[in-house]
């Protein structure tokens, strides 16, 4: 009997049905957050996405929801410095938290946006899960650690999720999923199941969609 790999999936296709009905709902920009007291009500469940600046959460947000325009994607790394809102079916709201590693920014500016995500995840009690996006091709860097030793400390679940797959070959994004999980295996807070997805290609946005409806909302 074959041993299963870290692609096969984990949903039936009920779940994945189910998820997708859910994502094709409507969904809008509620807000933008400067400041932490700008949040809006924590009267809905919430999963955020981050990520080093550029690594593709404007475009996975857009993939998941089937839209195009919903969150703003740029080649401009560190264009996101507001925790931005969007609510989809007045049921989740998806948070787009702002990039780190950006180099051009001014270390005061870069501290102001970094900070405000890092105060988000200590105090939203209705946050459900993060996910970090990692760019497949270059898997875990040296300045993705501070956001692992930040989600941990805040004792945030988190999942890491690939992003930009299509640009490997399958055999390339199994090794570099292999090689996640046991990066992150004796980390407390990090969800063992790693997402390989892609934006562009639909790559595994169905099984990412029942991720979140499972966690956010029971589904």
């Amino acid at each position: 009997m074959t041993e299963p790999t870290t692609l096969d999936p984990v949903f039936d296709d009920d779940a994945i049905e189910a998820a997708r009905i859910l994502f094709a709902r409507p969904a809008l920009f509620l807000m933008g957050a400067a400041k932490i007291d700008g949040l809006p009500a924590a009267d809905l469940p919430e999963v955020a996405f981050a990520g080093r600046s550029n690594v593709g959460k404007s475009s996975l947000i857009n993939g998941l929801v089937g839209q195009h325009k919903l969150a703003r994607a740029s080649n401009e790394p560190g264009r996101t410095r507001e925790v931005n809102f969007f609510v989809l079916d007045e049921r989740l709201r998806l948070v787009d938290l702002p990039g780190y590693g950006w180099a051009r920014a001014s270390k005061t500016a870069a501290a102001e946006f970094q900070n405000l995500g890092r105060a988000y995840l200590r105090g939203r009690p209705n946050l459900k899960r993060v996910y970090l996006l990692i760019d497949a091709r270059h898997g875990l860097k040296a300045v993705d650690t501070e956001a692992l030793d930040a989600l941990d400390l805040a004792a945030v679940s988190y999942q890491i999720v690939l992003t930009k797959a299509d640009k490997l070959k399958p055999a390339e994004v199994e090794a570099v999923t292999e090689r996640t999980i046991k990066a992150i295996a004796k980390r407390p807070a990090a969800f063992p199941r790693v997402q390989a997805t892609s934006a562009a290609k639909g790559t595994g946005l169905p099984e990412l969609r029942a991720e979140i409806a499972a966690v956010a909302l029971g589904d």
